[in-house]
């Protein structure tokens, strides 16, 4: 059987493996990092690898995804590559985890502790997960890190499909290992056995909470979009072979529907909006933009798809907010100024360096309202990092959903944009997003910019707002089955404002 020897900076390794396997493959099984936003079909290019020895002629995917440059480097997918022989490879690094926001604000209240000893609040974001761990005197420690079901795809339809086609263990599986690293290491940090703790709330989005219970996600993939649970359920950490104590309470907090789910629940109570007077709406933009309006004593809400190019996947040089990648840019004297993370030279760009990337280039001219690059088929960021006409095509597709399905509720409940008196941005990216760059391109309507707070992990934050008092439960329970969810799939005036909503 061929061998392949995997390098990287921790040191090399050697497997057996049966020729005709793809490289992913491989190199996931022996713990690399791969980032695979297409779920390894090919279409991404995020995949690659310096590989050389018994392997598959280069594919047509990857003619098209590969420079020149690079293929003479020996640079291939390693999602279209397969061993015929003894190989070696090279592989980077496993990305740090860089900007994930695990901090986020939430009103004053009561302590009346879901947990006797010890608890934990987690957050499954459909990129990232963020955890807090609790004792009876306040937080003790927190963790965060990439969510692994990124390898099946950036979005939550690759997901779901995957599971679909046979892969729901191994969904479930990931998912519920990297959790309990994260317990193990908060309880680590705060030098205490892992088993102290004694109850867990984990939100997160409705298919998100489907992969981890191991709930068929089948519904949430065709008409009429139903889901199969919709939780608001306490389990026992045996139940998802958690490391903390056997008998743990875990609560899995209500969804709203199929596509606004328990994370939109539990930011909702963290924002507060449902407890006050004034006409207020909540947005969480990432991946999903999940949307809830609060107008007179009645909740509405929306989930459009977004897609991944805000959380730094699916463009040609998209990353994660992690080292290397580009965070900031403004205009200095007619030119792009970068600010990189870790300070060191740009590998890609993430998602709020995206936006900043959209509204530079719109105040240079060097792309008109129509987000046609006038001189270029390409814009040199800086080092590495680039934006090219598809990346701004996939942009204006992204803020054109999020900013229809805002103007949607805002219809549908009869209210103008300057009756609005709050607008809470919520979730990871929402937490590093220059608001004014934001409202330049379009991502929501200008007229909101004044009105917007930042609220941080808002769904995390109303999580640990049910770990500290169990009385909330209730509460956030009564939030998620009062709200009534739009179907922008069937709404004209969504498809209207889709359109409209494209210009730069």
């Amino acid at each position: 059987m061929p061998k392949i020897t995997l390098i990287s900076p921790a040191g090399k390794t050697v497997i057996t493996a049966k020729s005709g396997a793809l490289l992913s493959e491989l190199l996931l099984s022996g713990g690399s990092s791969l980032e695979m936003p297409c779920g390894g079909k090919g279409r991404c290019g995020k995949c690659k690898v310096r590989a050389e020895g018994g392997l598959s002629e280069i594919t047509a995917e990857e003619i098209a995804a590969l420079r020149p440059e690079e293929q003479s480097a020996g640079i291939r997918l390693a999602c279209c590559t397969r061993l015929t022989g003894d190989a070696t490879v090279w592989t980077e690094a496993s990305p740090k985890a860089g900007q994930i926001q695990a901090v986020g604000i939430a009103g004053s209240f009561a302590k009346k502790p879901f947990f006797r000893n010890y608890g934990a609040a987690v957050d499954i974001g459909t990129t990232t997960l963020a955890a807090r761990l609790y004792g009876k005197e306040g937080l003790v420690s927190s963790a965060v890190s990439f969510n692994p079901q990124r390898l099946f795809g950036a979005d939550v339809i690759s997901r779901i499909h995957a599971a679909m086609e046979g892969n729901a263990e191994e969904l479930a599986r990931c998912i519920r290992k990297e959790i309990a690293r994260l317990l193990t290491k908060m309880a680590g940090k705060a030098r205490l056995p892992v088993q102290e703790i004694d109850a867990m709330v984990i939100t997160g989005n409705t298919a998100m909470l489907h992969l981890f219970a191991k709930a068929d996600p089948a519904p949430l993939a065709a008409a009429p979009f139903q889901a199969k649970e919709l939780f608001g359920k306490t389990a026992e950490g045996k139940d998802f072979g958690l490391p903390c104590h056997a008998q743990a309470k875990i609560y899995l907090p209500r969804c709203i529907s199929a596509f606004v789910g328990a994370d939109i629940t539990t930011a909702l109570l963290a924002s507060g909006i449902c407890d006050r007077e004034e006409t207020a709406l909540l947005a969480d933009i990432g991946t999903n933009g999940e949307m809830a309006l609060w107008h007179g004593g009645r909740l509405l809400c929306c989930s459009t798809a977004a897609g991944p190019a805000f959380e730094g996947a699916g463009l040609s040089c998209g990353m994660p907010g992690v080292t290397g990648a580009i965070d900031q840019i403004l205009v200095k004297d007619g030119k792009l100024v970068v600010h990189v993370i870790g300070d060191v030279p740009a590998s890609g760009i993430c998602g709020s360096g995206v936006v900043d990337a959209a509204a530079a280039i719109k105040q240079l001219g060097w792309m008109d309202e129509t987000g046609y690059l006038r001189s270029a088929e390409e814009i040199i960021l800086a080092g590495e990092a680039r934006l090219t006409q598809k990346d701004i095509r996939m942009v204006q597709l992204a803020k054109s959903a999020i900013c229809a399905g805002v103007q949607t509720l805002l219809d549908t409940a009869g209210v103008e944009d300057e009756s609005l008196q709050a607008f809470a941005v919520a979730g990871g990216f929402g937490s590093y997003l220059n608001l004014k760059n934001a409202a330049m391109i379009g991502l929501y309507p200008p007229k909101l910019e004044s009105k917007a707070i930042v609220l941080g992990n808002a769904a995390l934050s109303g999580a640990v707002m049910l770990l500290e008092n169990a009385d909330l439960i209730c509460r956030s329970e009564q939030i998620a089955q009062c709200a009534d969810t739009v179907d922008l799939s069937a709404d004209p005036v969504f498809m209207e404002q889709y359109v409209q909503c494209m210009q730069f």
